[in-house]
């Protein structure tokens, strides 16, 4: 096995990190299940969202072995590198079979969120909508000023917590990230897999173009450029499959 801890939880977590595939073998809490799963378990007085990623065909098992990282590690390693930005990491554990890894999983401490961003983009009378989608800018220009690009910035990976009048986001499923200057094409096109109504991209990206002290109307366009461009590729392979789409 291979495995890091985060030096704030090594004392009374080590331990439970290393027997972590007992402990998620045993625990029914699933949150979600498909190509990877997620559990909520609970340990020491905390609740520990585990995830556990797929075991690997052949191939694959030698390429993150011997030539890239992990998806656990480099969600373990992404998540110390942005901080506040994130769940607080535990760590992250890999098992070998054969020399090969063969299970990896990535232990962070659960959130406690009131919803996701899905929440005001589809519900149209959710109280001060508005302003979390304003709230919400704001929150993707400080993680665009921090050189921070999530590859996956979709809304079930876009937590939120209302404390008072304000709103604290986090964001999840980070083994797909990018460090590094945006240019404002690469920082509007960040918004399409949201999948938003044009309407409720305009309110996020005039908040966005006034924090970057660009043009209103040429942000507007390129965002919508983006948007439009990625629904149209996605429906496409849908009709190709029979599955309905959702413009």
């Amino acid at each position: 096995m291979k495995y890091a801890i985060n030096p704030l939880y090594k004392k009374n977590y080590t331990s439970y990190l290393l027997d972590i595939q007992n402990h998620f073998k045993k625990n029914d809490n699933s949150i979600h299940k498909a190509r990877n799963e997620l559990k909520i378990l609970s340990y020491n007085n905390i609740e520990i969202v585990v995830k556990s990623f797929k075991v690997l065909h052949f191939i694959r098992r030698i390429f993150y072995t011997f030539f890239r990282d992990s998806k656990a590690k480099k969600s373990y390693d992404y998540s110390l590198k942005i901080g506040n930005f994130t769940p607080d990491p535990i760590g992250y554990i890999e098992f070998f079979k054969s020399g090969l890894l063969h299970e990896s999983y990535f232990l962070a401490q659960r959130f406690d969120y009131d919803f996701t961003i899905k929440e005001p983009i589809t519900n149209k009378t959710l109280p001060q909508r508005k302003e979390i989608l304003e709230a919400f800018a704001y929150f993707t220009y400080t993680l665009h000023q921090n050189k921070i690009l999530h590859k996956d910035y979709s809304p079930g990976n876009i937590l939120i917590k209302k404390e008072g009048k304000n709103y604290t986001f986090k964001i999840v499923d980070i083994n797909r990230m990018e460090f590094k200057e945006l240019s404002l094409n690469e920082r509007l096109k960040n918004f399409a897999k949201l999948w938003l109504i044009d309407e409720d991209l305009i309110i996020i990206v005039k908040v966005y173009a006034s924090l970057m002290q660009e043009d209103e109307g040429q942000c507007i366009e390129l965002a919508l450029k983006h948007s439009h461009q990625l629904k149209r590729k996605i429906n496409m392979k849908k009709r190709l499959k029979g599955v309905p789409v959702v413009d």
